[in-house]
């Protein structure tokens, strides 16, 4: 049985892999944390979740949290990680980051990290969403320049950041794909008098309202054609199966940083 600590637990996608996870009879829910000031510390887990007590409360504590446990899953926010991966790393515990917008700084930290612990880190952990970015490499690199390049992003109302981090790793794998530059080429939004659309850029726009949980398009439009790749999430679990598959895909691991490439190659070797 892996023993699961929820960093993020009483968020959206915190509640959505915990109630998840306690379905799940691979997994015992042992921990969860949220932030400084956060109205749900010291509250018991259960409650939270809409079940009854389970005795697991909630804390800011993480090395206190991850004492014996197996696997942190991370969905908070980036400023966050840095004491979560501190934690993990003094308990040797495994970790799972869905955390996105990450400075490149901690990124260089999650690196060195994984030379003592395993770790999945991902900006989306959907089959779906990966599928879409294998597609979209493809595609960047199969259609060329008279293929104008947009990525379109639609989130609820209530999302912090824009553009989503699905999508700047969408902008990531099409700039690697046409041999673009992040700096030179990319387009966020437009407005005014712009002129003629210039070759080889990539818009990237981001769309906010509702309860979108969270669509992304990437359309190359060229002349007499127009080419879609679409992904839209009905609902969060989508997310959290992929983080609890990448948990358990961790619990045969040492130390390492993967990827969910690694993690999906494993249960669909087509992606």
């Amino acid at each position: 049985m892996i023993k699961l600590v929820m960093a993020g637990a009483a968020g959206r996608m915190g509640k959505t892999v915990l109630q998840l996870a306690s379905r799940d009879k691979a997994f015992k829910i042992v921990g969860g944390i949220e932030q400084r000031g956060h109205a749900a510390l010291g509250q018991d887990l259960g409650p939270i979740l809409g079940h009854d007590l389970m005795g697991v409360k909630v804390t800011q504590d993480a090395t206190a949290a991850l004492r014996g446990a197996d696997v942190l899953i991370d969905f908070s926010h980036y400023s966050a990680l840095p004491e979560n991966l501190k934690a993990a790393v003094k308990n040797r515990t495994a970790c799972v980051i869905g955390t996105t917008r990450i400075p490149a700084v901690m990124l260089h930290e999650i690196k060195n990290a994984s030379r003592k612990i395993p770790i999945v880190q991902s900006p989306n952990m959907s089959v779906g969403v990966n599928l879409l970015f294998k597609l979209a490499a493809l595609a960047g690199k199969t259609l060329d320049e008279s293929y104008d390049l947009e990525i379109t992003e639609v989130h609820h109302r209530m999302k912090k950041d824009a553009p989503s981090g699905t999508a700047l790793k969408l902008l990531e794998i099409l700039l690697e794909a046409r041999g673009r530059d992040l700096k030179k080429d990319v387009i966020y939004g437009r407005e005014g008098e712009t002129g003629a659309r210039e070759k080889g850029k990539i818009g990237v726009f981001a769309l906010r309202g509702g309860d979108v949980v969270g669509d992304h398009t990437v359309s190359f439009l060229g002349d007499g054609e127009k080419i879609e790749l679409v992904h839209k999430a009905s609902s969060r679990e989508a997310f959290a199966r992929g983080a609890l598959l990448a948990a358990k895909f961790l619990a045969k691991k040492k130390q390492g940083l993967y990827h969910m490439r690694d993690v999906l190659g494993m249960a669909y070797p087509q992606l």
